[in-house]
């Protein structure tokens, strides 16, 4: 199922939920907010909504600590139940999906991916796998780049590759050798999800099938909205939109090891493969499909604009943030985000 050697042995136990309270499938339950400076809580908070014309809006921001919602705020016309964009954070739902699959034999991360362009002999990316396409170390050429036509991923989000992005992005050749190099690409989410609609067939209807019933109604996801391209691909690189709220139902379960209700929807080692290192530098970490900060225990899912699932797993705690911020602008909704869930 999942080679020992790829997941982390230091790695914070994942906390359990609390007996004494109802999972959050149908509803949150809610608890006082109980921090050491309430005062000083406030003035983080204050500052994640008071942002300036050019830094955007925060549009909710939900905290889940123990199981309860103690914090949930919303501004600039946003409520509870208005949809957000996950932008990349869908990323880290498509990490669920294969483990589901992973989890009922379907597919083997280990073996060669089956991508119908990679299948000659002599092709040097016929031996890439879904495991290296997760930890974004297939060394597949892609620009990320979010200015100008030329980038891959605007092309492949809005003009060349719209039609087909898992093709688009099957298309380019090998840059680096695999597993000597990292770089983040949303051509390969998209990539995953085309094998994905392949192994589950019957086009978008059975992927969103697949999604309700496997993952999104058992937790409760019940606004989760995916989008699909002409070829019916799920746009897992970039495209769901959700409440703040299911959002957090997605980063508990994900702080529960997968498991909900008692039951395992994910297989055994399936988070922790996760949020095991990648790639690390001073500022940044990856592990399969999720982000890490580096030298703490907590992984999360991010996306354009400032969209953040972050979970703490040595403080019980689910941190949403949904808004529309500039990247050049968004450190200051870290800094205090983060400067938050070190006050619990």
């Amino acid at each position: 199922m999942l080679k020992s050697e790829s997941i982390a042995k230091n790695l914070v136990v994942l906390p359990t939920h609390p007996d004494s309270l109802p999972w959050p499938t149908d509803g949150w339950p809610k608890a006082d907010l109980e921090v050491a400076d309430q005062a000083l809580f406030d003035k983080h908070a204050e500052a994640i909504f008071d942002l300036t014309e050019v830094q955007g809006a925060t549009y909710g921001l939900v905290i889940v600590k123990g199981g309860q919602i103690v914090y949930e705020r919303y501004s600039a016309g946003a409520t509870r139940f208005y949809l957000q964009y996950s932008w990349s954070m869908a990323k880290s739902i498509v990490h669920a999906m294969v483990g589901i699959l992973v989890r009922d034999g379907k597919i083997d991360i280990y073996e060669p991916a089956a991508v119908e362009e990679w299948q000659e002999a002599d092709d040097p990316r016929r031996h890439l796998t879904v495991d290296q396409l997760l930890r974004m170390s297939s060394g597949l050429e892609f620009l990320e780049d979010y200015v100008g036509r030329h980038s891959d991923v605007i092309q492949m989000l809005n003009f060349a590759g719209r039609d087909d992005m898992g093709a688009f992005a099957a298309r380019k050749p090998l840059a680096h050798e695999p597993d000597s190099f990292w770089y983040y690409s949303s051509g390969t989410t998209n990539i995953i999800c085309r094998i994905l609609k392949n192994i589950i067939g019957n086009g978008p209807t059975g992927m969103l099938n697949f999604m309700n019933e496997e993952l999104f109604e058992p937790i409760g996801m019940r606004s989760a909205t995916p989008r699909f391209d002409l070829s019916g691909t799920f746009i897992g690189s970039s495209f769901l939109l959700d409440t703040p709220r299911d959002f957090a139902r997605f980063g508990y379960f994900y702080l529960r090891d997968g498991v909900w209700e008692g039951k395992r929807i994910l297989p055994e080692g399936w988070v922790d493969y996760g949020r095991s290192c990648t790639y690390e530098d001073a500022e940044q970490a990856y592990g399969a499909h999720w982000w890490l900060t580096p030298g703490k225990s907590s992984f999360y899912a991010s996306g354009h604009d400032g969209q953040r699932i972050l979970i703490a797993p040595e403080k019980d705690l689910v941190v949403v943030r949904n808004g529309m911020t500039p990247v050049d602008e968004i450190q200051n909704i870290w800094d205090n985000v983060n400067a938050l869930v070190e006050m619990f």
